[in-house]
């Protein structure tokens, strides 16, 4: 099992010199890659062409770009550019957001996720292998056919001949087609008690894709907070407002995947209280009533030989790449907390 590593946004200030600090500290513990992600603040491309320039060899991530952003070509140009940029280390990972990012920031309408993302990734990969391309699809349709334009083929050459595109998935059915058309899978609140379930789906789509074909070539990547400390409630703490922030507010009231995901894994009474407080805004209380058992279950808490036993039931449970958000006060806090992760990993027996 590897080890990634989530850098998240931009805020402010000088937090991209801190994300900075941690990929090169990642990269020199020898961390496999670096994600970075973007809400309706900081975009994912800037970051990681920056930090591209100021590495050599961990992979970076989009964590992920939003599907409704950018046109299928331009995603592909982006990731064109990227990958000739880092000399072959951009992955791309693609995600549809939610409902109030899509057409309250990008004034696209959320409907059928699904089969815009299937279209999407065609465009991207078709653009990608320096096809000429032409789409006709519900969503996009390339070239238009009542006017001037003509199919084209993708001026610049991606250092590969394929880049690895994964999808961000919560929903059984968006898990299904991350097996059937993507490289592999972007997972937030991640139990392992709880991936069998999200693998089978999954495989469902690697076998929709071709009959026989299972998990050996595609990349689980789950995503988890990592406190280091003795006291596990203590750990805790830091991440709660993460936790509620997207169990009870990412979405509405009616459509939150968070909420649901909470929900399919046993927590449903829990979820309900965590977003009715989130809803009216009592942000605090919220965090308080996230169950410490739930993020104990998602995230690596406690002393390093803590983290190195749940790091073996995240192996085990089929994770390929851990991306590991390290939640602490400091730069120094989280630096640290970097180096005892990959001494626990080494300690578990699962670096490669």
């Amino acid at each position: 099992m590897r080890l990634g590593l989530n850098i998240s946004f931009v805020l402010g200030g000088d937090d991209h010199l801190d994300h900075l600090r941690l990929v090169k500290e990642a990269e020199a513990l020898g961390f496999s890659v670096a994600w970075a992600a973007e809400a309706y603040g900081s975009d994912a491309a800037t970051l990681l062409s920056w930090i591209a320039g100021q590495t050599s060899t961990i992979d970076l991530g989009a964590g992920v770009f939003q599907i409704p952003a950018r046109t299928p070509a331009m995603t592909a140009m982006t990731a064109a550019t990227l990958d000739k940029l880092s000399g072959g280390r951009f992955r791309l990972g693609l995600g549809v957001s939610g409902p109030q990012v899509s057409e309250g920031w990008h004034g696209v309408r959320f409907t059928q996720p699904l089969l815009r993302t299937r279209e999407y990734v065609a465009i991207v990969n078709s653009a990608l292998r320096r096809e000429t391309v032409a789409f006709e699809g519900k969503y996009f349709t390339l070239p238009l056919p009542d006017g001037p334009g003509k199919a084209l083929k993708l001026s610049i050459r991606p250092i590969r001949d394929h880049v690895p595109v994964y999808l961000a998935a919560v929903g059984p059915k968006n898990l299904e087609l991350a097996g059937e058309i993507a490289d592999g899978w972007l997972g937030i609140l991640n139990d392992p008690s709880y991936l069998g379930e999200q693998l089978n789906h999954i495989k469902a789509g690697r076998e929709t894709r071709q009959a026989g074909l299972g998990l050996e070539d595609f990349d689980v990547v789950a995503s988890v907070p990592v406190v280091v400390g003795d006291d596990i409630a203590a750990c805790a703490d830091p991440i709660r407002g993460y936790t509620a922030l997207y169990i009870g507010g990412m979405g509405s009231r009616e459509q939150n995947f968070y909420n649901q995901l909470a929900c399919r894994m046993g927590y449903a009474d829990e979820a309900a209280r965590v977003q009715e407080l989130y809803l009216a805004r009592k942000h605090r209380d919220a965090a308080a009533a996230v169950p410490l058992e739930f993020i104990d279950a998602t995230s690596l808490l406690g002393p390093p030989e803590r983290i190195a036993e749940r790091m073996k039931e995240y192996s085990a449970a089929g994770v390929t790449t851990l991306t590991l958000s390290p939640f602490a006060p400091t730069l120094d806090e989280r630096l640290a907390a970097l180096g005892t992760s990959f001494d626990a990993l080494r300690a578990a027996g699962l670096d490669e």
